[in-house]
């Protein structure tokens, strides 16, 4: 299938909400949401706290699982319902709040600027502020990731990001990886199979801890637990393609980034930058 080479916009993707007990936040991300983007699929993936309840008056599209079946399949369920509707690219957002909707404007202009690639909305804004073992999770994240890939990214760990709808069928395709694992295999497998690459978006840490109010629920990442499970799984696709080339040939690219609108980001206290993969 030929890609469509006109610019995106927002009637042009799907967001796609996957959602696991986030019944206090997930009515005012799936509203801020359906404000940026007229298409929005919200998976419920087998809450039992009214989460399904909690939108089920919106204009948008809800997918339940009578269980948990993780995040990687309820990714999965959402990008096939978001090109069952025609949509070009997904653009997926955490159901717990920690994605501002409002920078959904920015992922599409990257997207647009480097049409074909894989967006990131990566936490470099105020970045000082976030919890420190997710900090050190998500640089070591980034490192490790860079083995699989060939060349770097800043934030891997994020889960706002916008994917072409041709990325969206490879994942659909049967590709290795459950859970926070699915979104690291997609990026590897983009990556070999399709040649994608990826462009990061600063957008602002957002966390309990940061602003102080029990805004937000404890994170379903566990930095120890899955970043064993992602670095297990990296690695075993690395060893699988000549992990020392690869290796060398990431040290060779740093991590694309691209700022809509730097000039906001000046006014803000300075962003601590990613480590490059060694």
């Amino acid at each position: 299938m030929v890609a469509d080479p006109s610019p995106l916009t927002p009637d042009a993707i799907a967001v796609v909400i996957p959602a696991l007990n986030e019944a206090r936040r997930i009515r005012e991300v799936a509203s801020a949401a359906l404000r940026e983007c007229p298409r929005v699929i919200v998976v419920d993936d087998g809450s039992d706290d009214g989460t399904a309840e909690a939108v089920a008056d919106l204009p948008l599209t809800l997918l339940r699982h009578t269980h948990r079946m993780g995040k990687g399949a309820a990714l999965r369920d959402g990008f096939a319902e978001a090109l069952r509707q025609g949509a070009r690219a997904v653009l997926t957002m955490d159901g717990d709040g920690q994605h501002a909707a409002a920078d959904i404007p920015r992922l599409l202009a990257a997207g647009n600027r480097h049409p074909g690639w894989i967006v990131i909305g990566a936490r470099l804004r105020r970045r000082e502020l976030q919890p420190r073992l997710r900090r050190w999770a998500n640089g070591f994240g980034d490192w490790g990731l860079a083995w699989a890939l060939g060349y770097q990214i800043a934030d891997s760990q994020s889960g706002q990001r916008l994917y072409p709808a041709e990325v969206c069928r490879l994942a659909l395709a049967g590709i290795p990886g459950e859970d926070f694992v699915f979104e690291a295999q997609v990026l590897i497998s983009a990556a070999r199979v399709l040649g994608t690459r990826c462009v990061s978006v600063p957008i602002e840490a957002r966390y309990n801890s940061v602003h102080g109010a029990p805004q937000f629920r404890p994170s379903h990442f566990r930095p120890l637990r899955d970043l064993w499970r992602i670095t297990h799984h990296i690695v075993g696709q690395a060893l699988r393609h000549h992990p020392w080339r690869l290796h060398r040939q990431a040290r060779r690219q740093p991590p694309v980034v691209f700022d809509p609108d730097p000039d906001a980001a000046a006014a803000e206290p300075r962003v601590a930058q990613l480590p490059a993969a060694s």
